[in-house]
């Protein structure tokens, strides 16, 4: 079977083109509407089965010739499959036109391991480090994101690890938010600090600098919301601080790029997708990160603390995004990587 995309103003038009492509044999496998710089669009991929294209003549076929375009046959098998996936995981074009020009440049004819290079290509993974780390990490998100859960996923991992862990919430608000990191830190075996103003997170920072790793919960922000924002603000500039954005997967890619831009802009520089076991479409996620510029750091696919966190790499990435990766691809991942 091949897989095609089309895309057009309106569905009739889109159905056309593959009329005239592949004929009325063509089956429509999946449908998107978008929009472009104002303009509404409608993203169609349709599938033949090869048997049905050599019925229709010598446009489908090239006879003794077929040797000749074995390579050709390949790359936009791959290109197809490609294209399949980003639609149903709903990436932005922007992003999915990326990743197809980096897989025809890679020249690679197994699918999978050509979205694993194009990935490596196109973004940047940095998972946090399992060792004393120079700077503290301040988690941000919006509200529901994860966040505090974050939080105390990174002081368990890095507890279990042995090292000397200081945790801070400037969350003081929102009602039980407190109430929860501190049942997680109480086990640990971890005093929870809190700091209500700027102010105050600047002298915790001080009483803490000879941790190993200082973690920093706060409340939840709306991005959208200038005085929450400017508030987030304040505290970021206290000090040298890491700025995580937890970000839950499965929501509106747009939405997601337009969050992650808003938190970029007051100094996130990593990104952790969190809820990515309910999730099914991880197009928000590589929204984001595209959009913010972030680095991918881990994600958070359990709501388990111990253990709650895996690195996010541009394999697990492609697990993620092409589940039934086969082993044969995973091998050639190592060779090449």
């Amino acid at each position: 079977m091949r897989l095609k995309s089309y895309k057009a103003q309106t569905m009739k038009e889109a159905m056309n083109m593959v009329r005239d492509e592949l004929g009325e044999d063509a089956i429509i496998v999946a449908t998107r509407e978008e929009k472009i710089e104002g303009l509404d669009y409608v993203h169609l991929t349709a599938a033949i089965d090869n048997d049905a294209q050599f019925e229709q003549g010598p446009d489908f076929m090239h006879s003794d010739d077929d040797w000749m375009y074995d390579d050709d046959d390949n790359e936009a098998m791959v290109v197809e499959e490609l294209t399949e996936t980003m639609l149903r995981h709903s990436v932005p074009d922007e992003v999915l036109d990326q990743i197809l020009s980096c897989a025809s440049v890679s020249e690679i004819d197994e699918p999978r391991l050509a979205l694993l290079t194009s990935l490596e290509s196109i973004f940047k993974f940095a998972p946090l480090p399992m060792a004393k780390a120079p700077t503290p990490f301040m988690l941000v998100g919006a509200p529901g994101a994860g966040k505090t859960l974050t939080t105390a996923k990174i002081a368990a991992r890095a507890s279990m690890a042995g090292l000397d862990v200081a945790v801070i919430t400037t969350d003081t608000e929102r009602a039980g938010g407190r109430q929860q990191l501190e049942a997680f830190t109480n086990l640990m075996g971890i005093e929870l600090r809190t700091a209500n103003s700027p102010a105050m997170l600047k002298e915790l920072l001080l009483e803490t600098k000879q941790a190993d790793q200082v973690i920093i919960d706060t409340a939840s922000t709306n991005p959208f919301d200038r005085d929450a924002v400017k508030l987030l603000a304040k505290y970021v500039g206290v000090s040298e601080l890491e700025i995580l954005l937890a970000l839950p997967a499965g929501g509106d890619a747009e939405e997601s790029g337009e969050i992650a831009r808003q938190f970029a802009n007051i100094g996130a520089t990593r990104v952790i997708p969190t809820r990515i076991d309910v999730a099914r479409r991880m197009g928000s996620i590589l929204s984001a990160a595209h959009q913010g510029g972030l680095v991918f750091a881990d994600m958070s696919a359990t709501a388990k603390v111990a253990d709650g966190l895996t690195a996010l790499t541009p394999k697990t990435l492609t697990q993620l995004l092409m589940p039934n990766i086969t082993r044969a691809g995973i091998d050639i991942a190592k060779k090449v990587g």
